[in-house]
Formats: C-alpha cells, sequence, structure tokens
C-alpha cells in the first residue's frame, strides 16, 4: 500500500499528537515466558502492535493495518511477574500511511520502584477503508520539541525505508534480467 495509491480528496483536519497518544499496561505470566525463563519477545512485540494499532487507528478515525516494523530493540529482559506499559504515539503522517513510536516500560509489580525502559520499535500502519483500500489520515500536529524531534526522525526513517525498497527492487530486477532465479 503506498501513498500514491489515494484519489484527490479533501484534507482533513489535523490531529495533535497527544490526541491519540495511548500506554497499554499487561502484566506478564508463566504463560508469556520463552525457555529461557524470560517473557517471549514475540509477547513483548505483540503488544507493541497491539498498542501501535490503537494509535493508528485512534489517529485515523478507523481501521488501520500494520504495514512494516522495524528498529524493534529489546533493552533488557522482561520477567514473570513485570508490569509491561507500552507507550505509544503517531510521529509522522503522510497521505494514508503513519509511523507509530512505541517505548516499552517495565516494573515489578509489587515493588515501587520506577519503570525503566526494556524496548522502543517503529511501525508503520495503513489507513484502511471499508475495501481495504488506502484511505487519507489527519496530519500530525507535533506539540512539543520532543514531538518535534520524533517527527523529524521519523521522515529520515521514511526516506531510508523508500530507499532501501527501492535498492532491493533494482537488484531483483538486475537480477531477473540477467536470468538469475531466487
Amino acid at each position: 500500500m503506498t501513498d500514491q495509491a489515494l484519489s484527490p480528496e479533501e484534507t482533513i483536519p489535523g490531529k495533535p499528537t497527544s490526541a491519540s497518544r495511548t500506554t497499554l499496561s499487561h502484566i506478564m505470566t508463566g504463560n508469556d515466558t520463552n525457555l529461557l525463563g524470560t517473557v517471549h519477545g514475540g509477547v513483548i512485540m505483540k503488544l507493541v502492535d497491539d498498542a501501535a494499532g490503537a494509535v493508528a487507528g485512534r489517529h485515523s478515525g478507523g481501521p488501520a493495518v500494520t504495514a512494516s516494523m522495524d528498529e524493534m530493540v529489546f533493552l533488557e529482559p522482561v520477567r514473570v511477574g513485570d508490569l509491561v506499559h507500552v507507550k505509544a504515539q503517531v510521529n509522522w503522517t503522510g497521505r494514508s500511511s503513519m509511523e507509530v513510536g512505541v517505548r516499552v516500560m517495565a516494573e515489578r509489580w509489587n515493588e515501587s520502584t520506577p519503570a525503566t525502559q526494556v524496548g522502543s520499535a517503529y511501525l508503520v500502519f495503513a489507513a484502511v477503508d471499508a475495501d481495504g483500500k488506502p484511505r487519507q489520515v489527519p496530519q500530525v500536529v507535533p506539540e512539543t520539541e520532543r514531538d518535534r524531534r520524533r517527527y523529524q526522525e521519523a521522515q529520515i526513517r521514511r526516506t531510508h525505508r523508500l530507499a532501501r525498497r527501492r535498492a532491493i527492487k533494482e537488484l531483483r530486477d538486475r537480477r531477473a534480467a540477467e536470468g538469475i532465479e531466487d
């Protein structure tokens, strides 16, 4: 899904970053563990996708689907009994796409120590209509210096995503033209 696939529409009023920002909290149990006894990375990734999807849906005012996840970073292991807080916000918007930044924090459920950052990720969502076709989203309006920095960094990540996609396509086209099958 690309932003270019849309037909021209009227401009939708922008929304401030705070309008869709959210936190999803979940306590980790034994069902969430991997073979090492810590919380499985896939469990954390699902929470990240859930929180980011809620933010994308709130911002766009309707359904949005995950188009990509990149830069998922696990900084510290999460343990059974940790209360995990997944904080998400829209960093950048295109015509139908949105980059959502996610920060994963964890704290012991029974202690009053501050939560520590255990992970982060960036996801791209595409807003879709009832037929699954891309639909226009409101532009995000950064409110703070931090929001403005996140917006600028998201533009850089978008440029890199597009350049990477273009380079891979060119390589595959060149290999196909040379008769090399994968």
